[in-house]
């Protein structure tokens, strides 16, 4: 789903995102992370590109567990949701980084 970030003459979208869902009443940016997105800091993508988006005001974020894959022959692991969870954490806790929503919910599946 396309949603607005930027807009350039006569209001036209200059930049826009996509994001998996986006409820227009509450403001809600869903976006779900699964497989390698674990591996390639698409959470911190996702907190920045959703805190761009024109009306934005919630953030659901879901990532996987755990994100199993293979390198050099062995089975390896990712901790998405714990990862993601000390990252959040960190920006929350550390109040350096100011973010613009009035909640952020993530979720592991």
């Amino acid at each position: 789903m396309r949603r607005p970030v930027l807009f350039g003459t006569q209001g036209s979208e200059r930049v826009a995102y996509e994001v998996d869902a986006f409820h227009d009443e509450l403001g809600i940016v869903l976006e779900i992370e699964a497989g390698r997105g674990a591996l390639g800091n698409a959470v911190y993508r996702d907190l920045i590109r959703a805190s761009l988006i024109v009306d934005a005001r919630y953030l659901a974020l879901g990532v996987m567990q755990e994100y199993r894959y293979k390198s050099g022959g062995r089975t390896m692991r990712a901790h998405s949701y714990r990862d993601a969870s000390s990252l959040l954490d960190a920006v929350y806790g550390s109040g350096r980084l100011r973010l613009p929503f009035e909640g952020l919910l993530l979720f592991g599946f």
